[in-house]
């Protein structure tokens, strides 16, 4: 069986290859003898509750109180939470207290942890590829936010490959540095990619393994001690994530793992004070932090996303099909939902809406390609749609309904895939624009039409949001996608007759734009973007010239 190695014993002996690492056990055993898990998923009930737990400074701890979970499918009380409060925060204000600003390895400092982190990747990349360990995770995925057995797995391939791409010498090239020649003899400026030390990583509830791990494990690649904290509705996933980094050598140290409220979490990050910190979630939550941390933050917030359809028509079917993906899939859960499509007249005379239509009302709660709403209520979506509905001009496309015949809890929501046209001048007015455009994070989305002669207004309705995740510019008209493209800012923008807002695998940098404190995630340049920062060495050894003399003061 595989033993992690100790610090002190991977600086002393010949580092273990993956190969050896990945030869010295098998997984052909149950799905209960998985060597890192501490839960079987179907196992998790009322009966038999699963326990999660905190990680600070390389020990794993409960709390004096514990937070019960309900089944987000039928209420039943499944998943304690270690919750702390705000008296129990010091070991973890310690732990990040400990780490020096200059990181736990930068170019000058350890850097054979550059190729431990390539190992580690290398290990947990093979492992989430092994079929009972990613239906592991992917079945944990559905339990705690329930979505497609695809979506889920999707999640898991991504964490996957993002692995394999940073195994090997991948994250010391993270550390690549430049030089520029001096003005004399013995002068040259080098440019390195700086750790910040102690940093903090908050992370939200739809992508329970994915968002967390890539941002981690960028921020471990760099140098960083982070502390971690995901939604405790599925901070699950990521507690077991965790145990697998671990089996996979990441030393137990380098990580802090917390469980609490947003009140909790705040207080933490007012006393240890972290360099960094990043945030992927609501914009409310995020300006708040951002003034609290006085701007030492990245953020990956809200997105109400938009879709364009240009002017020339073509694959129905296919528009229509991913239309209804990048709305409803995942109860339309995801930072990159469609929330609005403009539609070129064209398309009217089509039988886009009505394609759309039968595709979402395939969807049923049985395989979960639709399901409960964790952020808000089935009341508060269905006022939301009759407020839209009192817009001169508006009207229900298809949905509008409760989900019928079900046991989810009514803490949560559960709506039909929902589709409201408001015309496009109704949408531009002051009175309407800030209804129109606030995100609902579910199964919703605002359909309207423009004219050829309407684009500088639909420009402009895009120029007004706040938000600039994603996008789709879906033409193959060149000049049609230069005249959006050049007029609009969204940070992952996807152009062209296949264009869509969802699905950002991990070969392309993912994140808003517009905002100098815009986080990314996925991509080299993601990772030294935010878990980075610029620090130039300029050597100057000389020699002097001969017979240098002190000039004039100056």
């Amino acid at each position: 069986m595989f033993r992690v190695l100790t610090r002190r014993e991977f600086q002393t002996r010949a580092p273990q290859t993956a190969l050896s690492w990945l030869t010295s056990f098998n997984l052909s055993r149950s799905a209960h003898s998985l060597p890192f898990a501490t839960i079987e998923v179907e196992e998790v009930s009322g009966s038999q509750p699963a326990e999660v737990y905190n990680l600070v400074q390389g020990k794993w701890t409960g709390s004096s109180k514990w937070n019960t979970l309900v089944d987000p499918l039928n209420g039943e009380p499944f998943i304690k939470i270690a919750e702390l409060d705000e008296n129990e925060i010091q070991p973890f204000v310690e732990s990040l207290s400990n780490c020096p600003k200059h990181g736990l390895h930068n170019p000058f400092k350890s850097p054979e942890r550059y190729l431990l982190y390539g190992d580690i990747s290398a290990k947990a990349a093979h492992m989430l590829s092994l079929p009972k360990v990613y239906d592991f995770f992917t079945r944990l995925i559905q339990r705690v936010a329930p979505k497609s057995y695809q979506q889920a797995l999707g999640e898991v391939q991504v964490t996957q490959k993002f692995l394999a791409n940073f195994s090997g010498d991948q994250v010391r090239f993270l550390a690549r540095s430049f030089a520029v020649p001096g003005n004399h003899l013995g002068q040259q400026s080098h440019g390195f990619r700086w750790p910040y030390g102690p940093v903090a990583i908050i992370t939200p509830f739809n992508f329970p393994l994915e968002i967390p791990v890539l941002q981690l494990m960028g921020a471990l690649y760099m140098g960083n001690k982070p502390v971690l904290k995901v939604d405790s509705k599925v901070s699950i996933v990521m507690e077991q994530m965790m145990r697998l980094l671990h089996y996979c050598g990441l030393p137990v140290e380098d990580v802090d793992f917390i469980n609490s409220d947003g009140k909790t979490m705040n207080k933490l990050l007012m006393e240890a004070n972290p360099q960094m910190t990043l945030f992927t979630g609501s914009s409310r939550v995020a300006d708040k932090l951002a003034t609290d941390l006085k701007g030492r933050i990245k953020l990956e917030d809200a997105g109400f996303d938009w879709k364009v359809l240009g002017p020339d028509v073509q694959e129905e079917d296919y528009v229509a099909w991913v239309c209804d993906q990048d709305a409803y899939a995942c109860s339309g859960q995801k930072c990159s939902a469609q929330s609005i499509l403009f539609m070129h007249e064209n398309w009217s005379s089509t039988s886009l809406l009505s394609k759309m239509k039968d595709l979402a009302e395939r969807r049923k709660l049985g395989d979960l390609t639709v399901g409960p709403v964790l952020t808000l209520t089935t009341e508060a979506m269905l006022d939301h749609m009759n407020k839209l509905l009192q817009i001169s001009g508006s009207k229900l496309l298809f949905g509008g309904e409760a989900l019928k015949n079900h046991s989810i809890p009514s803490i949560y929501g559960a709506i039909k895939p929902t589709a409201i046209y408001v015309p496009l001048e109704e949408i531009v007015k002051d009175n309407n624009y800030e209804l129109v455009t606030r995100e609902i994070f579910g199964p919703f989305q605002i359909v309207t039409e423009y004219k050829q002669d309407q684009l500088p207004m639909v420009l402009n309705a895009l120029e007004r949001m706040h938000a600039h995740l994603t996008a789709a510019v879906v033409s193959n008209d060149p000049l049609f996608l230069q005249e959006v493209i050049g007029n609009t800012v969204n940070g992952t923008t996807y152009a062209g007759l296949r264009a869509r807002t969802t699905g950002a695998p991990q070969n392309h940098w993912f994140g808003p734009a517009g905002d100098p404190r815009g986080a990314g995630i996925g991509t080299p340049e993601a990772i030294k973007l935010v878990w980075s920062c610029h620090r130039e060495i300029i050597y100057d050894i000389g020699p002097l010239e001969k017979h240098w003399e002190i000039p004039p003061s100056t």
